[in-house]
């Protein structure tokens, strides 16, 4: 580490706060394509300082503290546009069954005997603790209590997109509808100056929620500008039945209640028309996909090359750990590319660079973040992982980029940073380490839960 003093303090306005992050590698995504070699990412606190080449870095930033990461691509952290991570506690809990049996013969009951503050809390630290492992420095969630979800994202000291989550039955978090929106605007105060994390309104689905509801919603979230996550055209049991009850689609239904517009994140969007999926690009709302569970479910695969085509901004998500068993966006980049070109019959459908753009600044985009997070540019917060590409499993490496979402995978993953702070660090040969959270309570928790839950 060099002790020079900086060169300007226009360069430099805190040096004991600058990191030079040097890598083999940098996809900052924003250029589209663009791999940077032998380039540095130079983090001031919590923001991106500037990004140059590595001889650069040494002469204008002297007193940088030096990370040197030469066999390691640097790319944005990723972000998980739709997941339960409270649900941690139910993986593996109820495999192999269709989602409406699922939730009304397994997940709905166990919620009821034995969901509270502290299950949530629980569950979604052990969810914090797999997706920091695995590169994900964001997640947007939908489940009961928010503020535990809220204080676990805090502790393990992620960015999160904590949902208000409504619904019109009873539970042990809320008891109607109006119940869940005024408990969850509560949490929301409570944090809301928190610079790690945002809201959204959360209602549950078309067939959890009522007409009136859904327009509480809606005004709620202008007067607030705040998002609208919800799982949307899943199944074709959810559209059928939805033309039993109401007419329509539940598409045409939420477009009917002022539900569509720039601020809704649909989760799932299997079951689509073409002319549904122009409707969705019209009102500029957003997909949050999530291929595994759609395939674990048996739900369908969503037509993602036909809503990118219609201009719909699609991300991805993992969906929770009970209908997937891995919080990996890894693993759901790799599967969303290979996916959209079975289900278009073109190679070319969603190549490399559109997949980990569907994972970091698409995602970014559907949150209201992308002057945040989403990418690597200066200004941006320092939220950045890295990946060591020198495992013989992995060997050779043509495309930086094709590997990262081909060939890696989240046991590459060597650092974490999030808001410029090192959250999680595996060196060779050990085993990975938090900041901010202990394995042995992890340990701890899962037992505990994986107890009660077998009764």
């Amino acid at each position: 580490m060099n002790k020079n003093s900086p060169h300007t303090a226009e360069e430099v306005a805190s040096s004991a706060a600058l990191q030079a992050l040097d890598a083999h590698w940098v996809v900052p995504v924003v250029p589209y394509g663009q791999v940077l070699e032998y380039h540095s990412v130079i983090l001031d606190g919590q923001k991106i300082l500037d990004i140059l080449s590595t001889e650069q870095a040494r002469q204008r930033y002297p007193a940088a503290s030096v990370v040197t990461l030469d066999e390691h691509v640097l790319i944005p952290g990723l972000i998980n546009l739709h997941t339960h991570a409270a649900m941690s506690l139910m993986r593996g809990f109820a495999d192999d069954q269709p989602l409406m049996s699922w939730l009304q013969e397994y997940i709905w009951p166990a919620e009821k005997k034995y969901v509270s503050e502290q299950f949530v809390r629980d569950g979604t630290l052990l969810g914090c603790a797999e997706m920091l492992a695995g590169g994900t420095t964001c997640f947007s969630d939908m489940y009961f209590f928010p503020q535990a979800v809220a204080d676990a994202a805090l502790q393990a000291g992620m960015r999160a997109n904590v949902g208000l989550v409504v619904m019109e039955f009873a539970t042990a978090y809320a008891h109607d509808a109006e119940d869940y929106l005024q408990k969850g605007l509560q949490a929301r105060d409570s944090w809301r100056d928190q610079p790690l994390l945002s809201a959204s309104f959360a209602p549950h689905a078309p067939y959890t929620v009522s007409n009136r509801t859904f327009e509480q919603v809606v005004t709620y979230a202008e007067q607030l500008g705040l998002n609208i996550h919800t799982h949307l055209h899943e199944t074709r049991e959810e559209i059928s039945s939805s033309l039993k009850e109401y007419g329509v689609h539940p598409l045409q239904r939420l477009e009917s209640l002022g539900v569509l517009g720039p601020n809704l994140v649909a989760a799932h969007g299997v079951h689509l028309t073409e002319t549904e999926m122009q409707k969705l690009a019209a009102y500029g709302c957003h997909i949050a996909h999530c291929p595994a569970s759609n395939l674990k479910l048996a739900s369908g695969m969503a037509p993602v090359a036909a809503l990118q085509a219609a201009g719909v901004n699609v991300a991805i998500g993992t969906d929770g750990a009970a209908s997937n068993n891995r919080q990996d966006m890894f693993a759901e980049m790799r599967l969303a590319a290979l996916l959209a070109k079975g289900v278009s019959g073109d190679a070319a459908s969603v190549p490399a660079m559109d997949a980990l753009a569907m994972a970091t600044l698409n995602a970014a985009k559907a949150l209201g973040l992308d002057q945040q997070i989403g990418s690597l540019e200066v200004g941006k917060c320092a939220d950045v992982i890295a990946l060591k590409l020198s495992a013989i499993e992995i060997q050779p490496c043509f495309n930086v980029v094709s590997h990262l979402v081909y060939s890696a995978g989240r046991e590459h993953v060597t650092h974490v940073w999030v808001n410029g702070d090192l959250k999680y660090q595996k060196l060779e040969g050990q085993a990975g380490m938090y900041a901010n959270i202990e394995p042995a309570e992890l340990k701890e928790i899962s037992s505990k839960w994986q107890t009660r839950l077998s009764q």
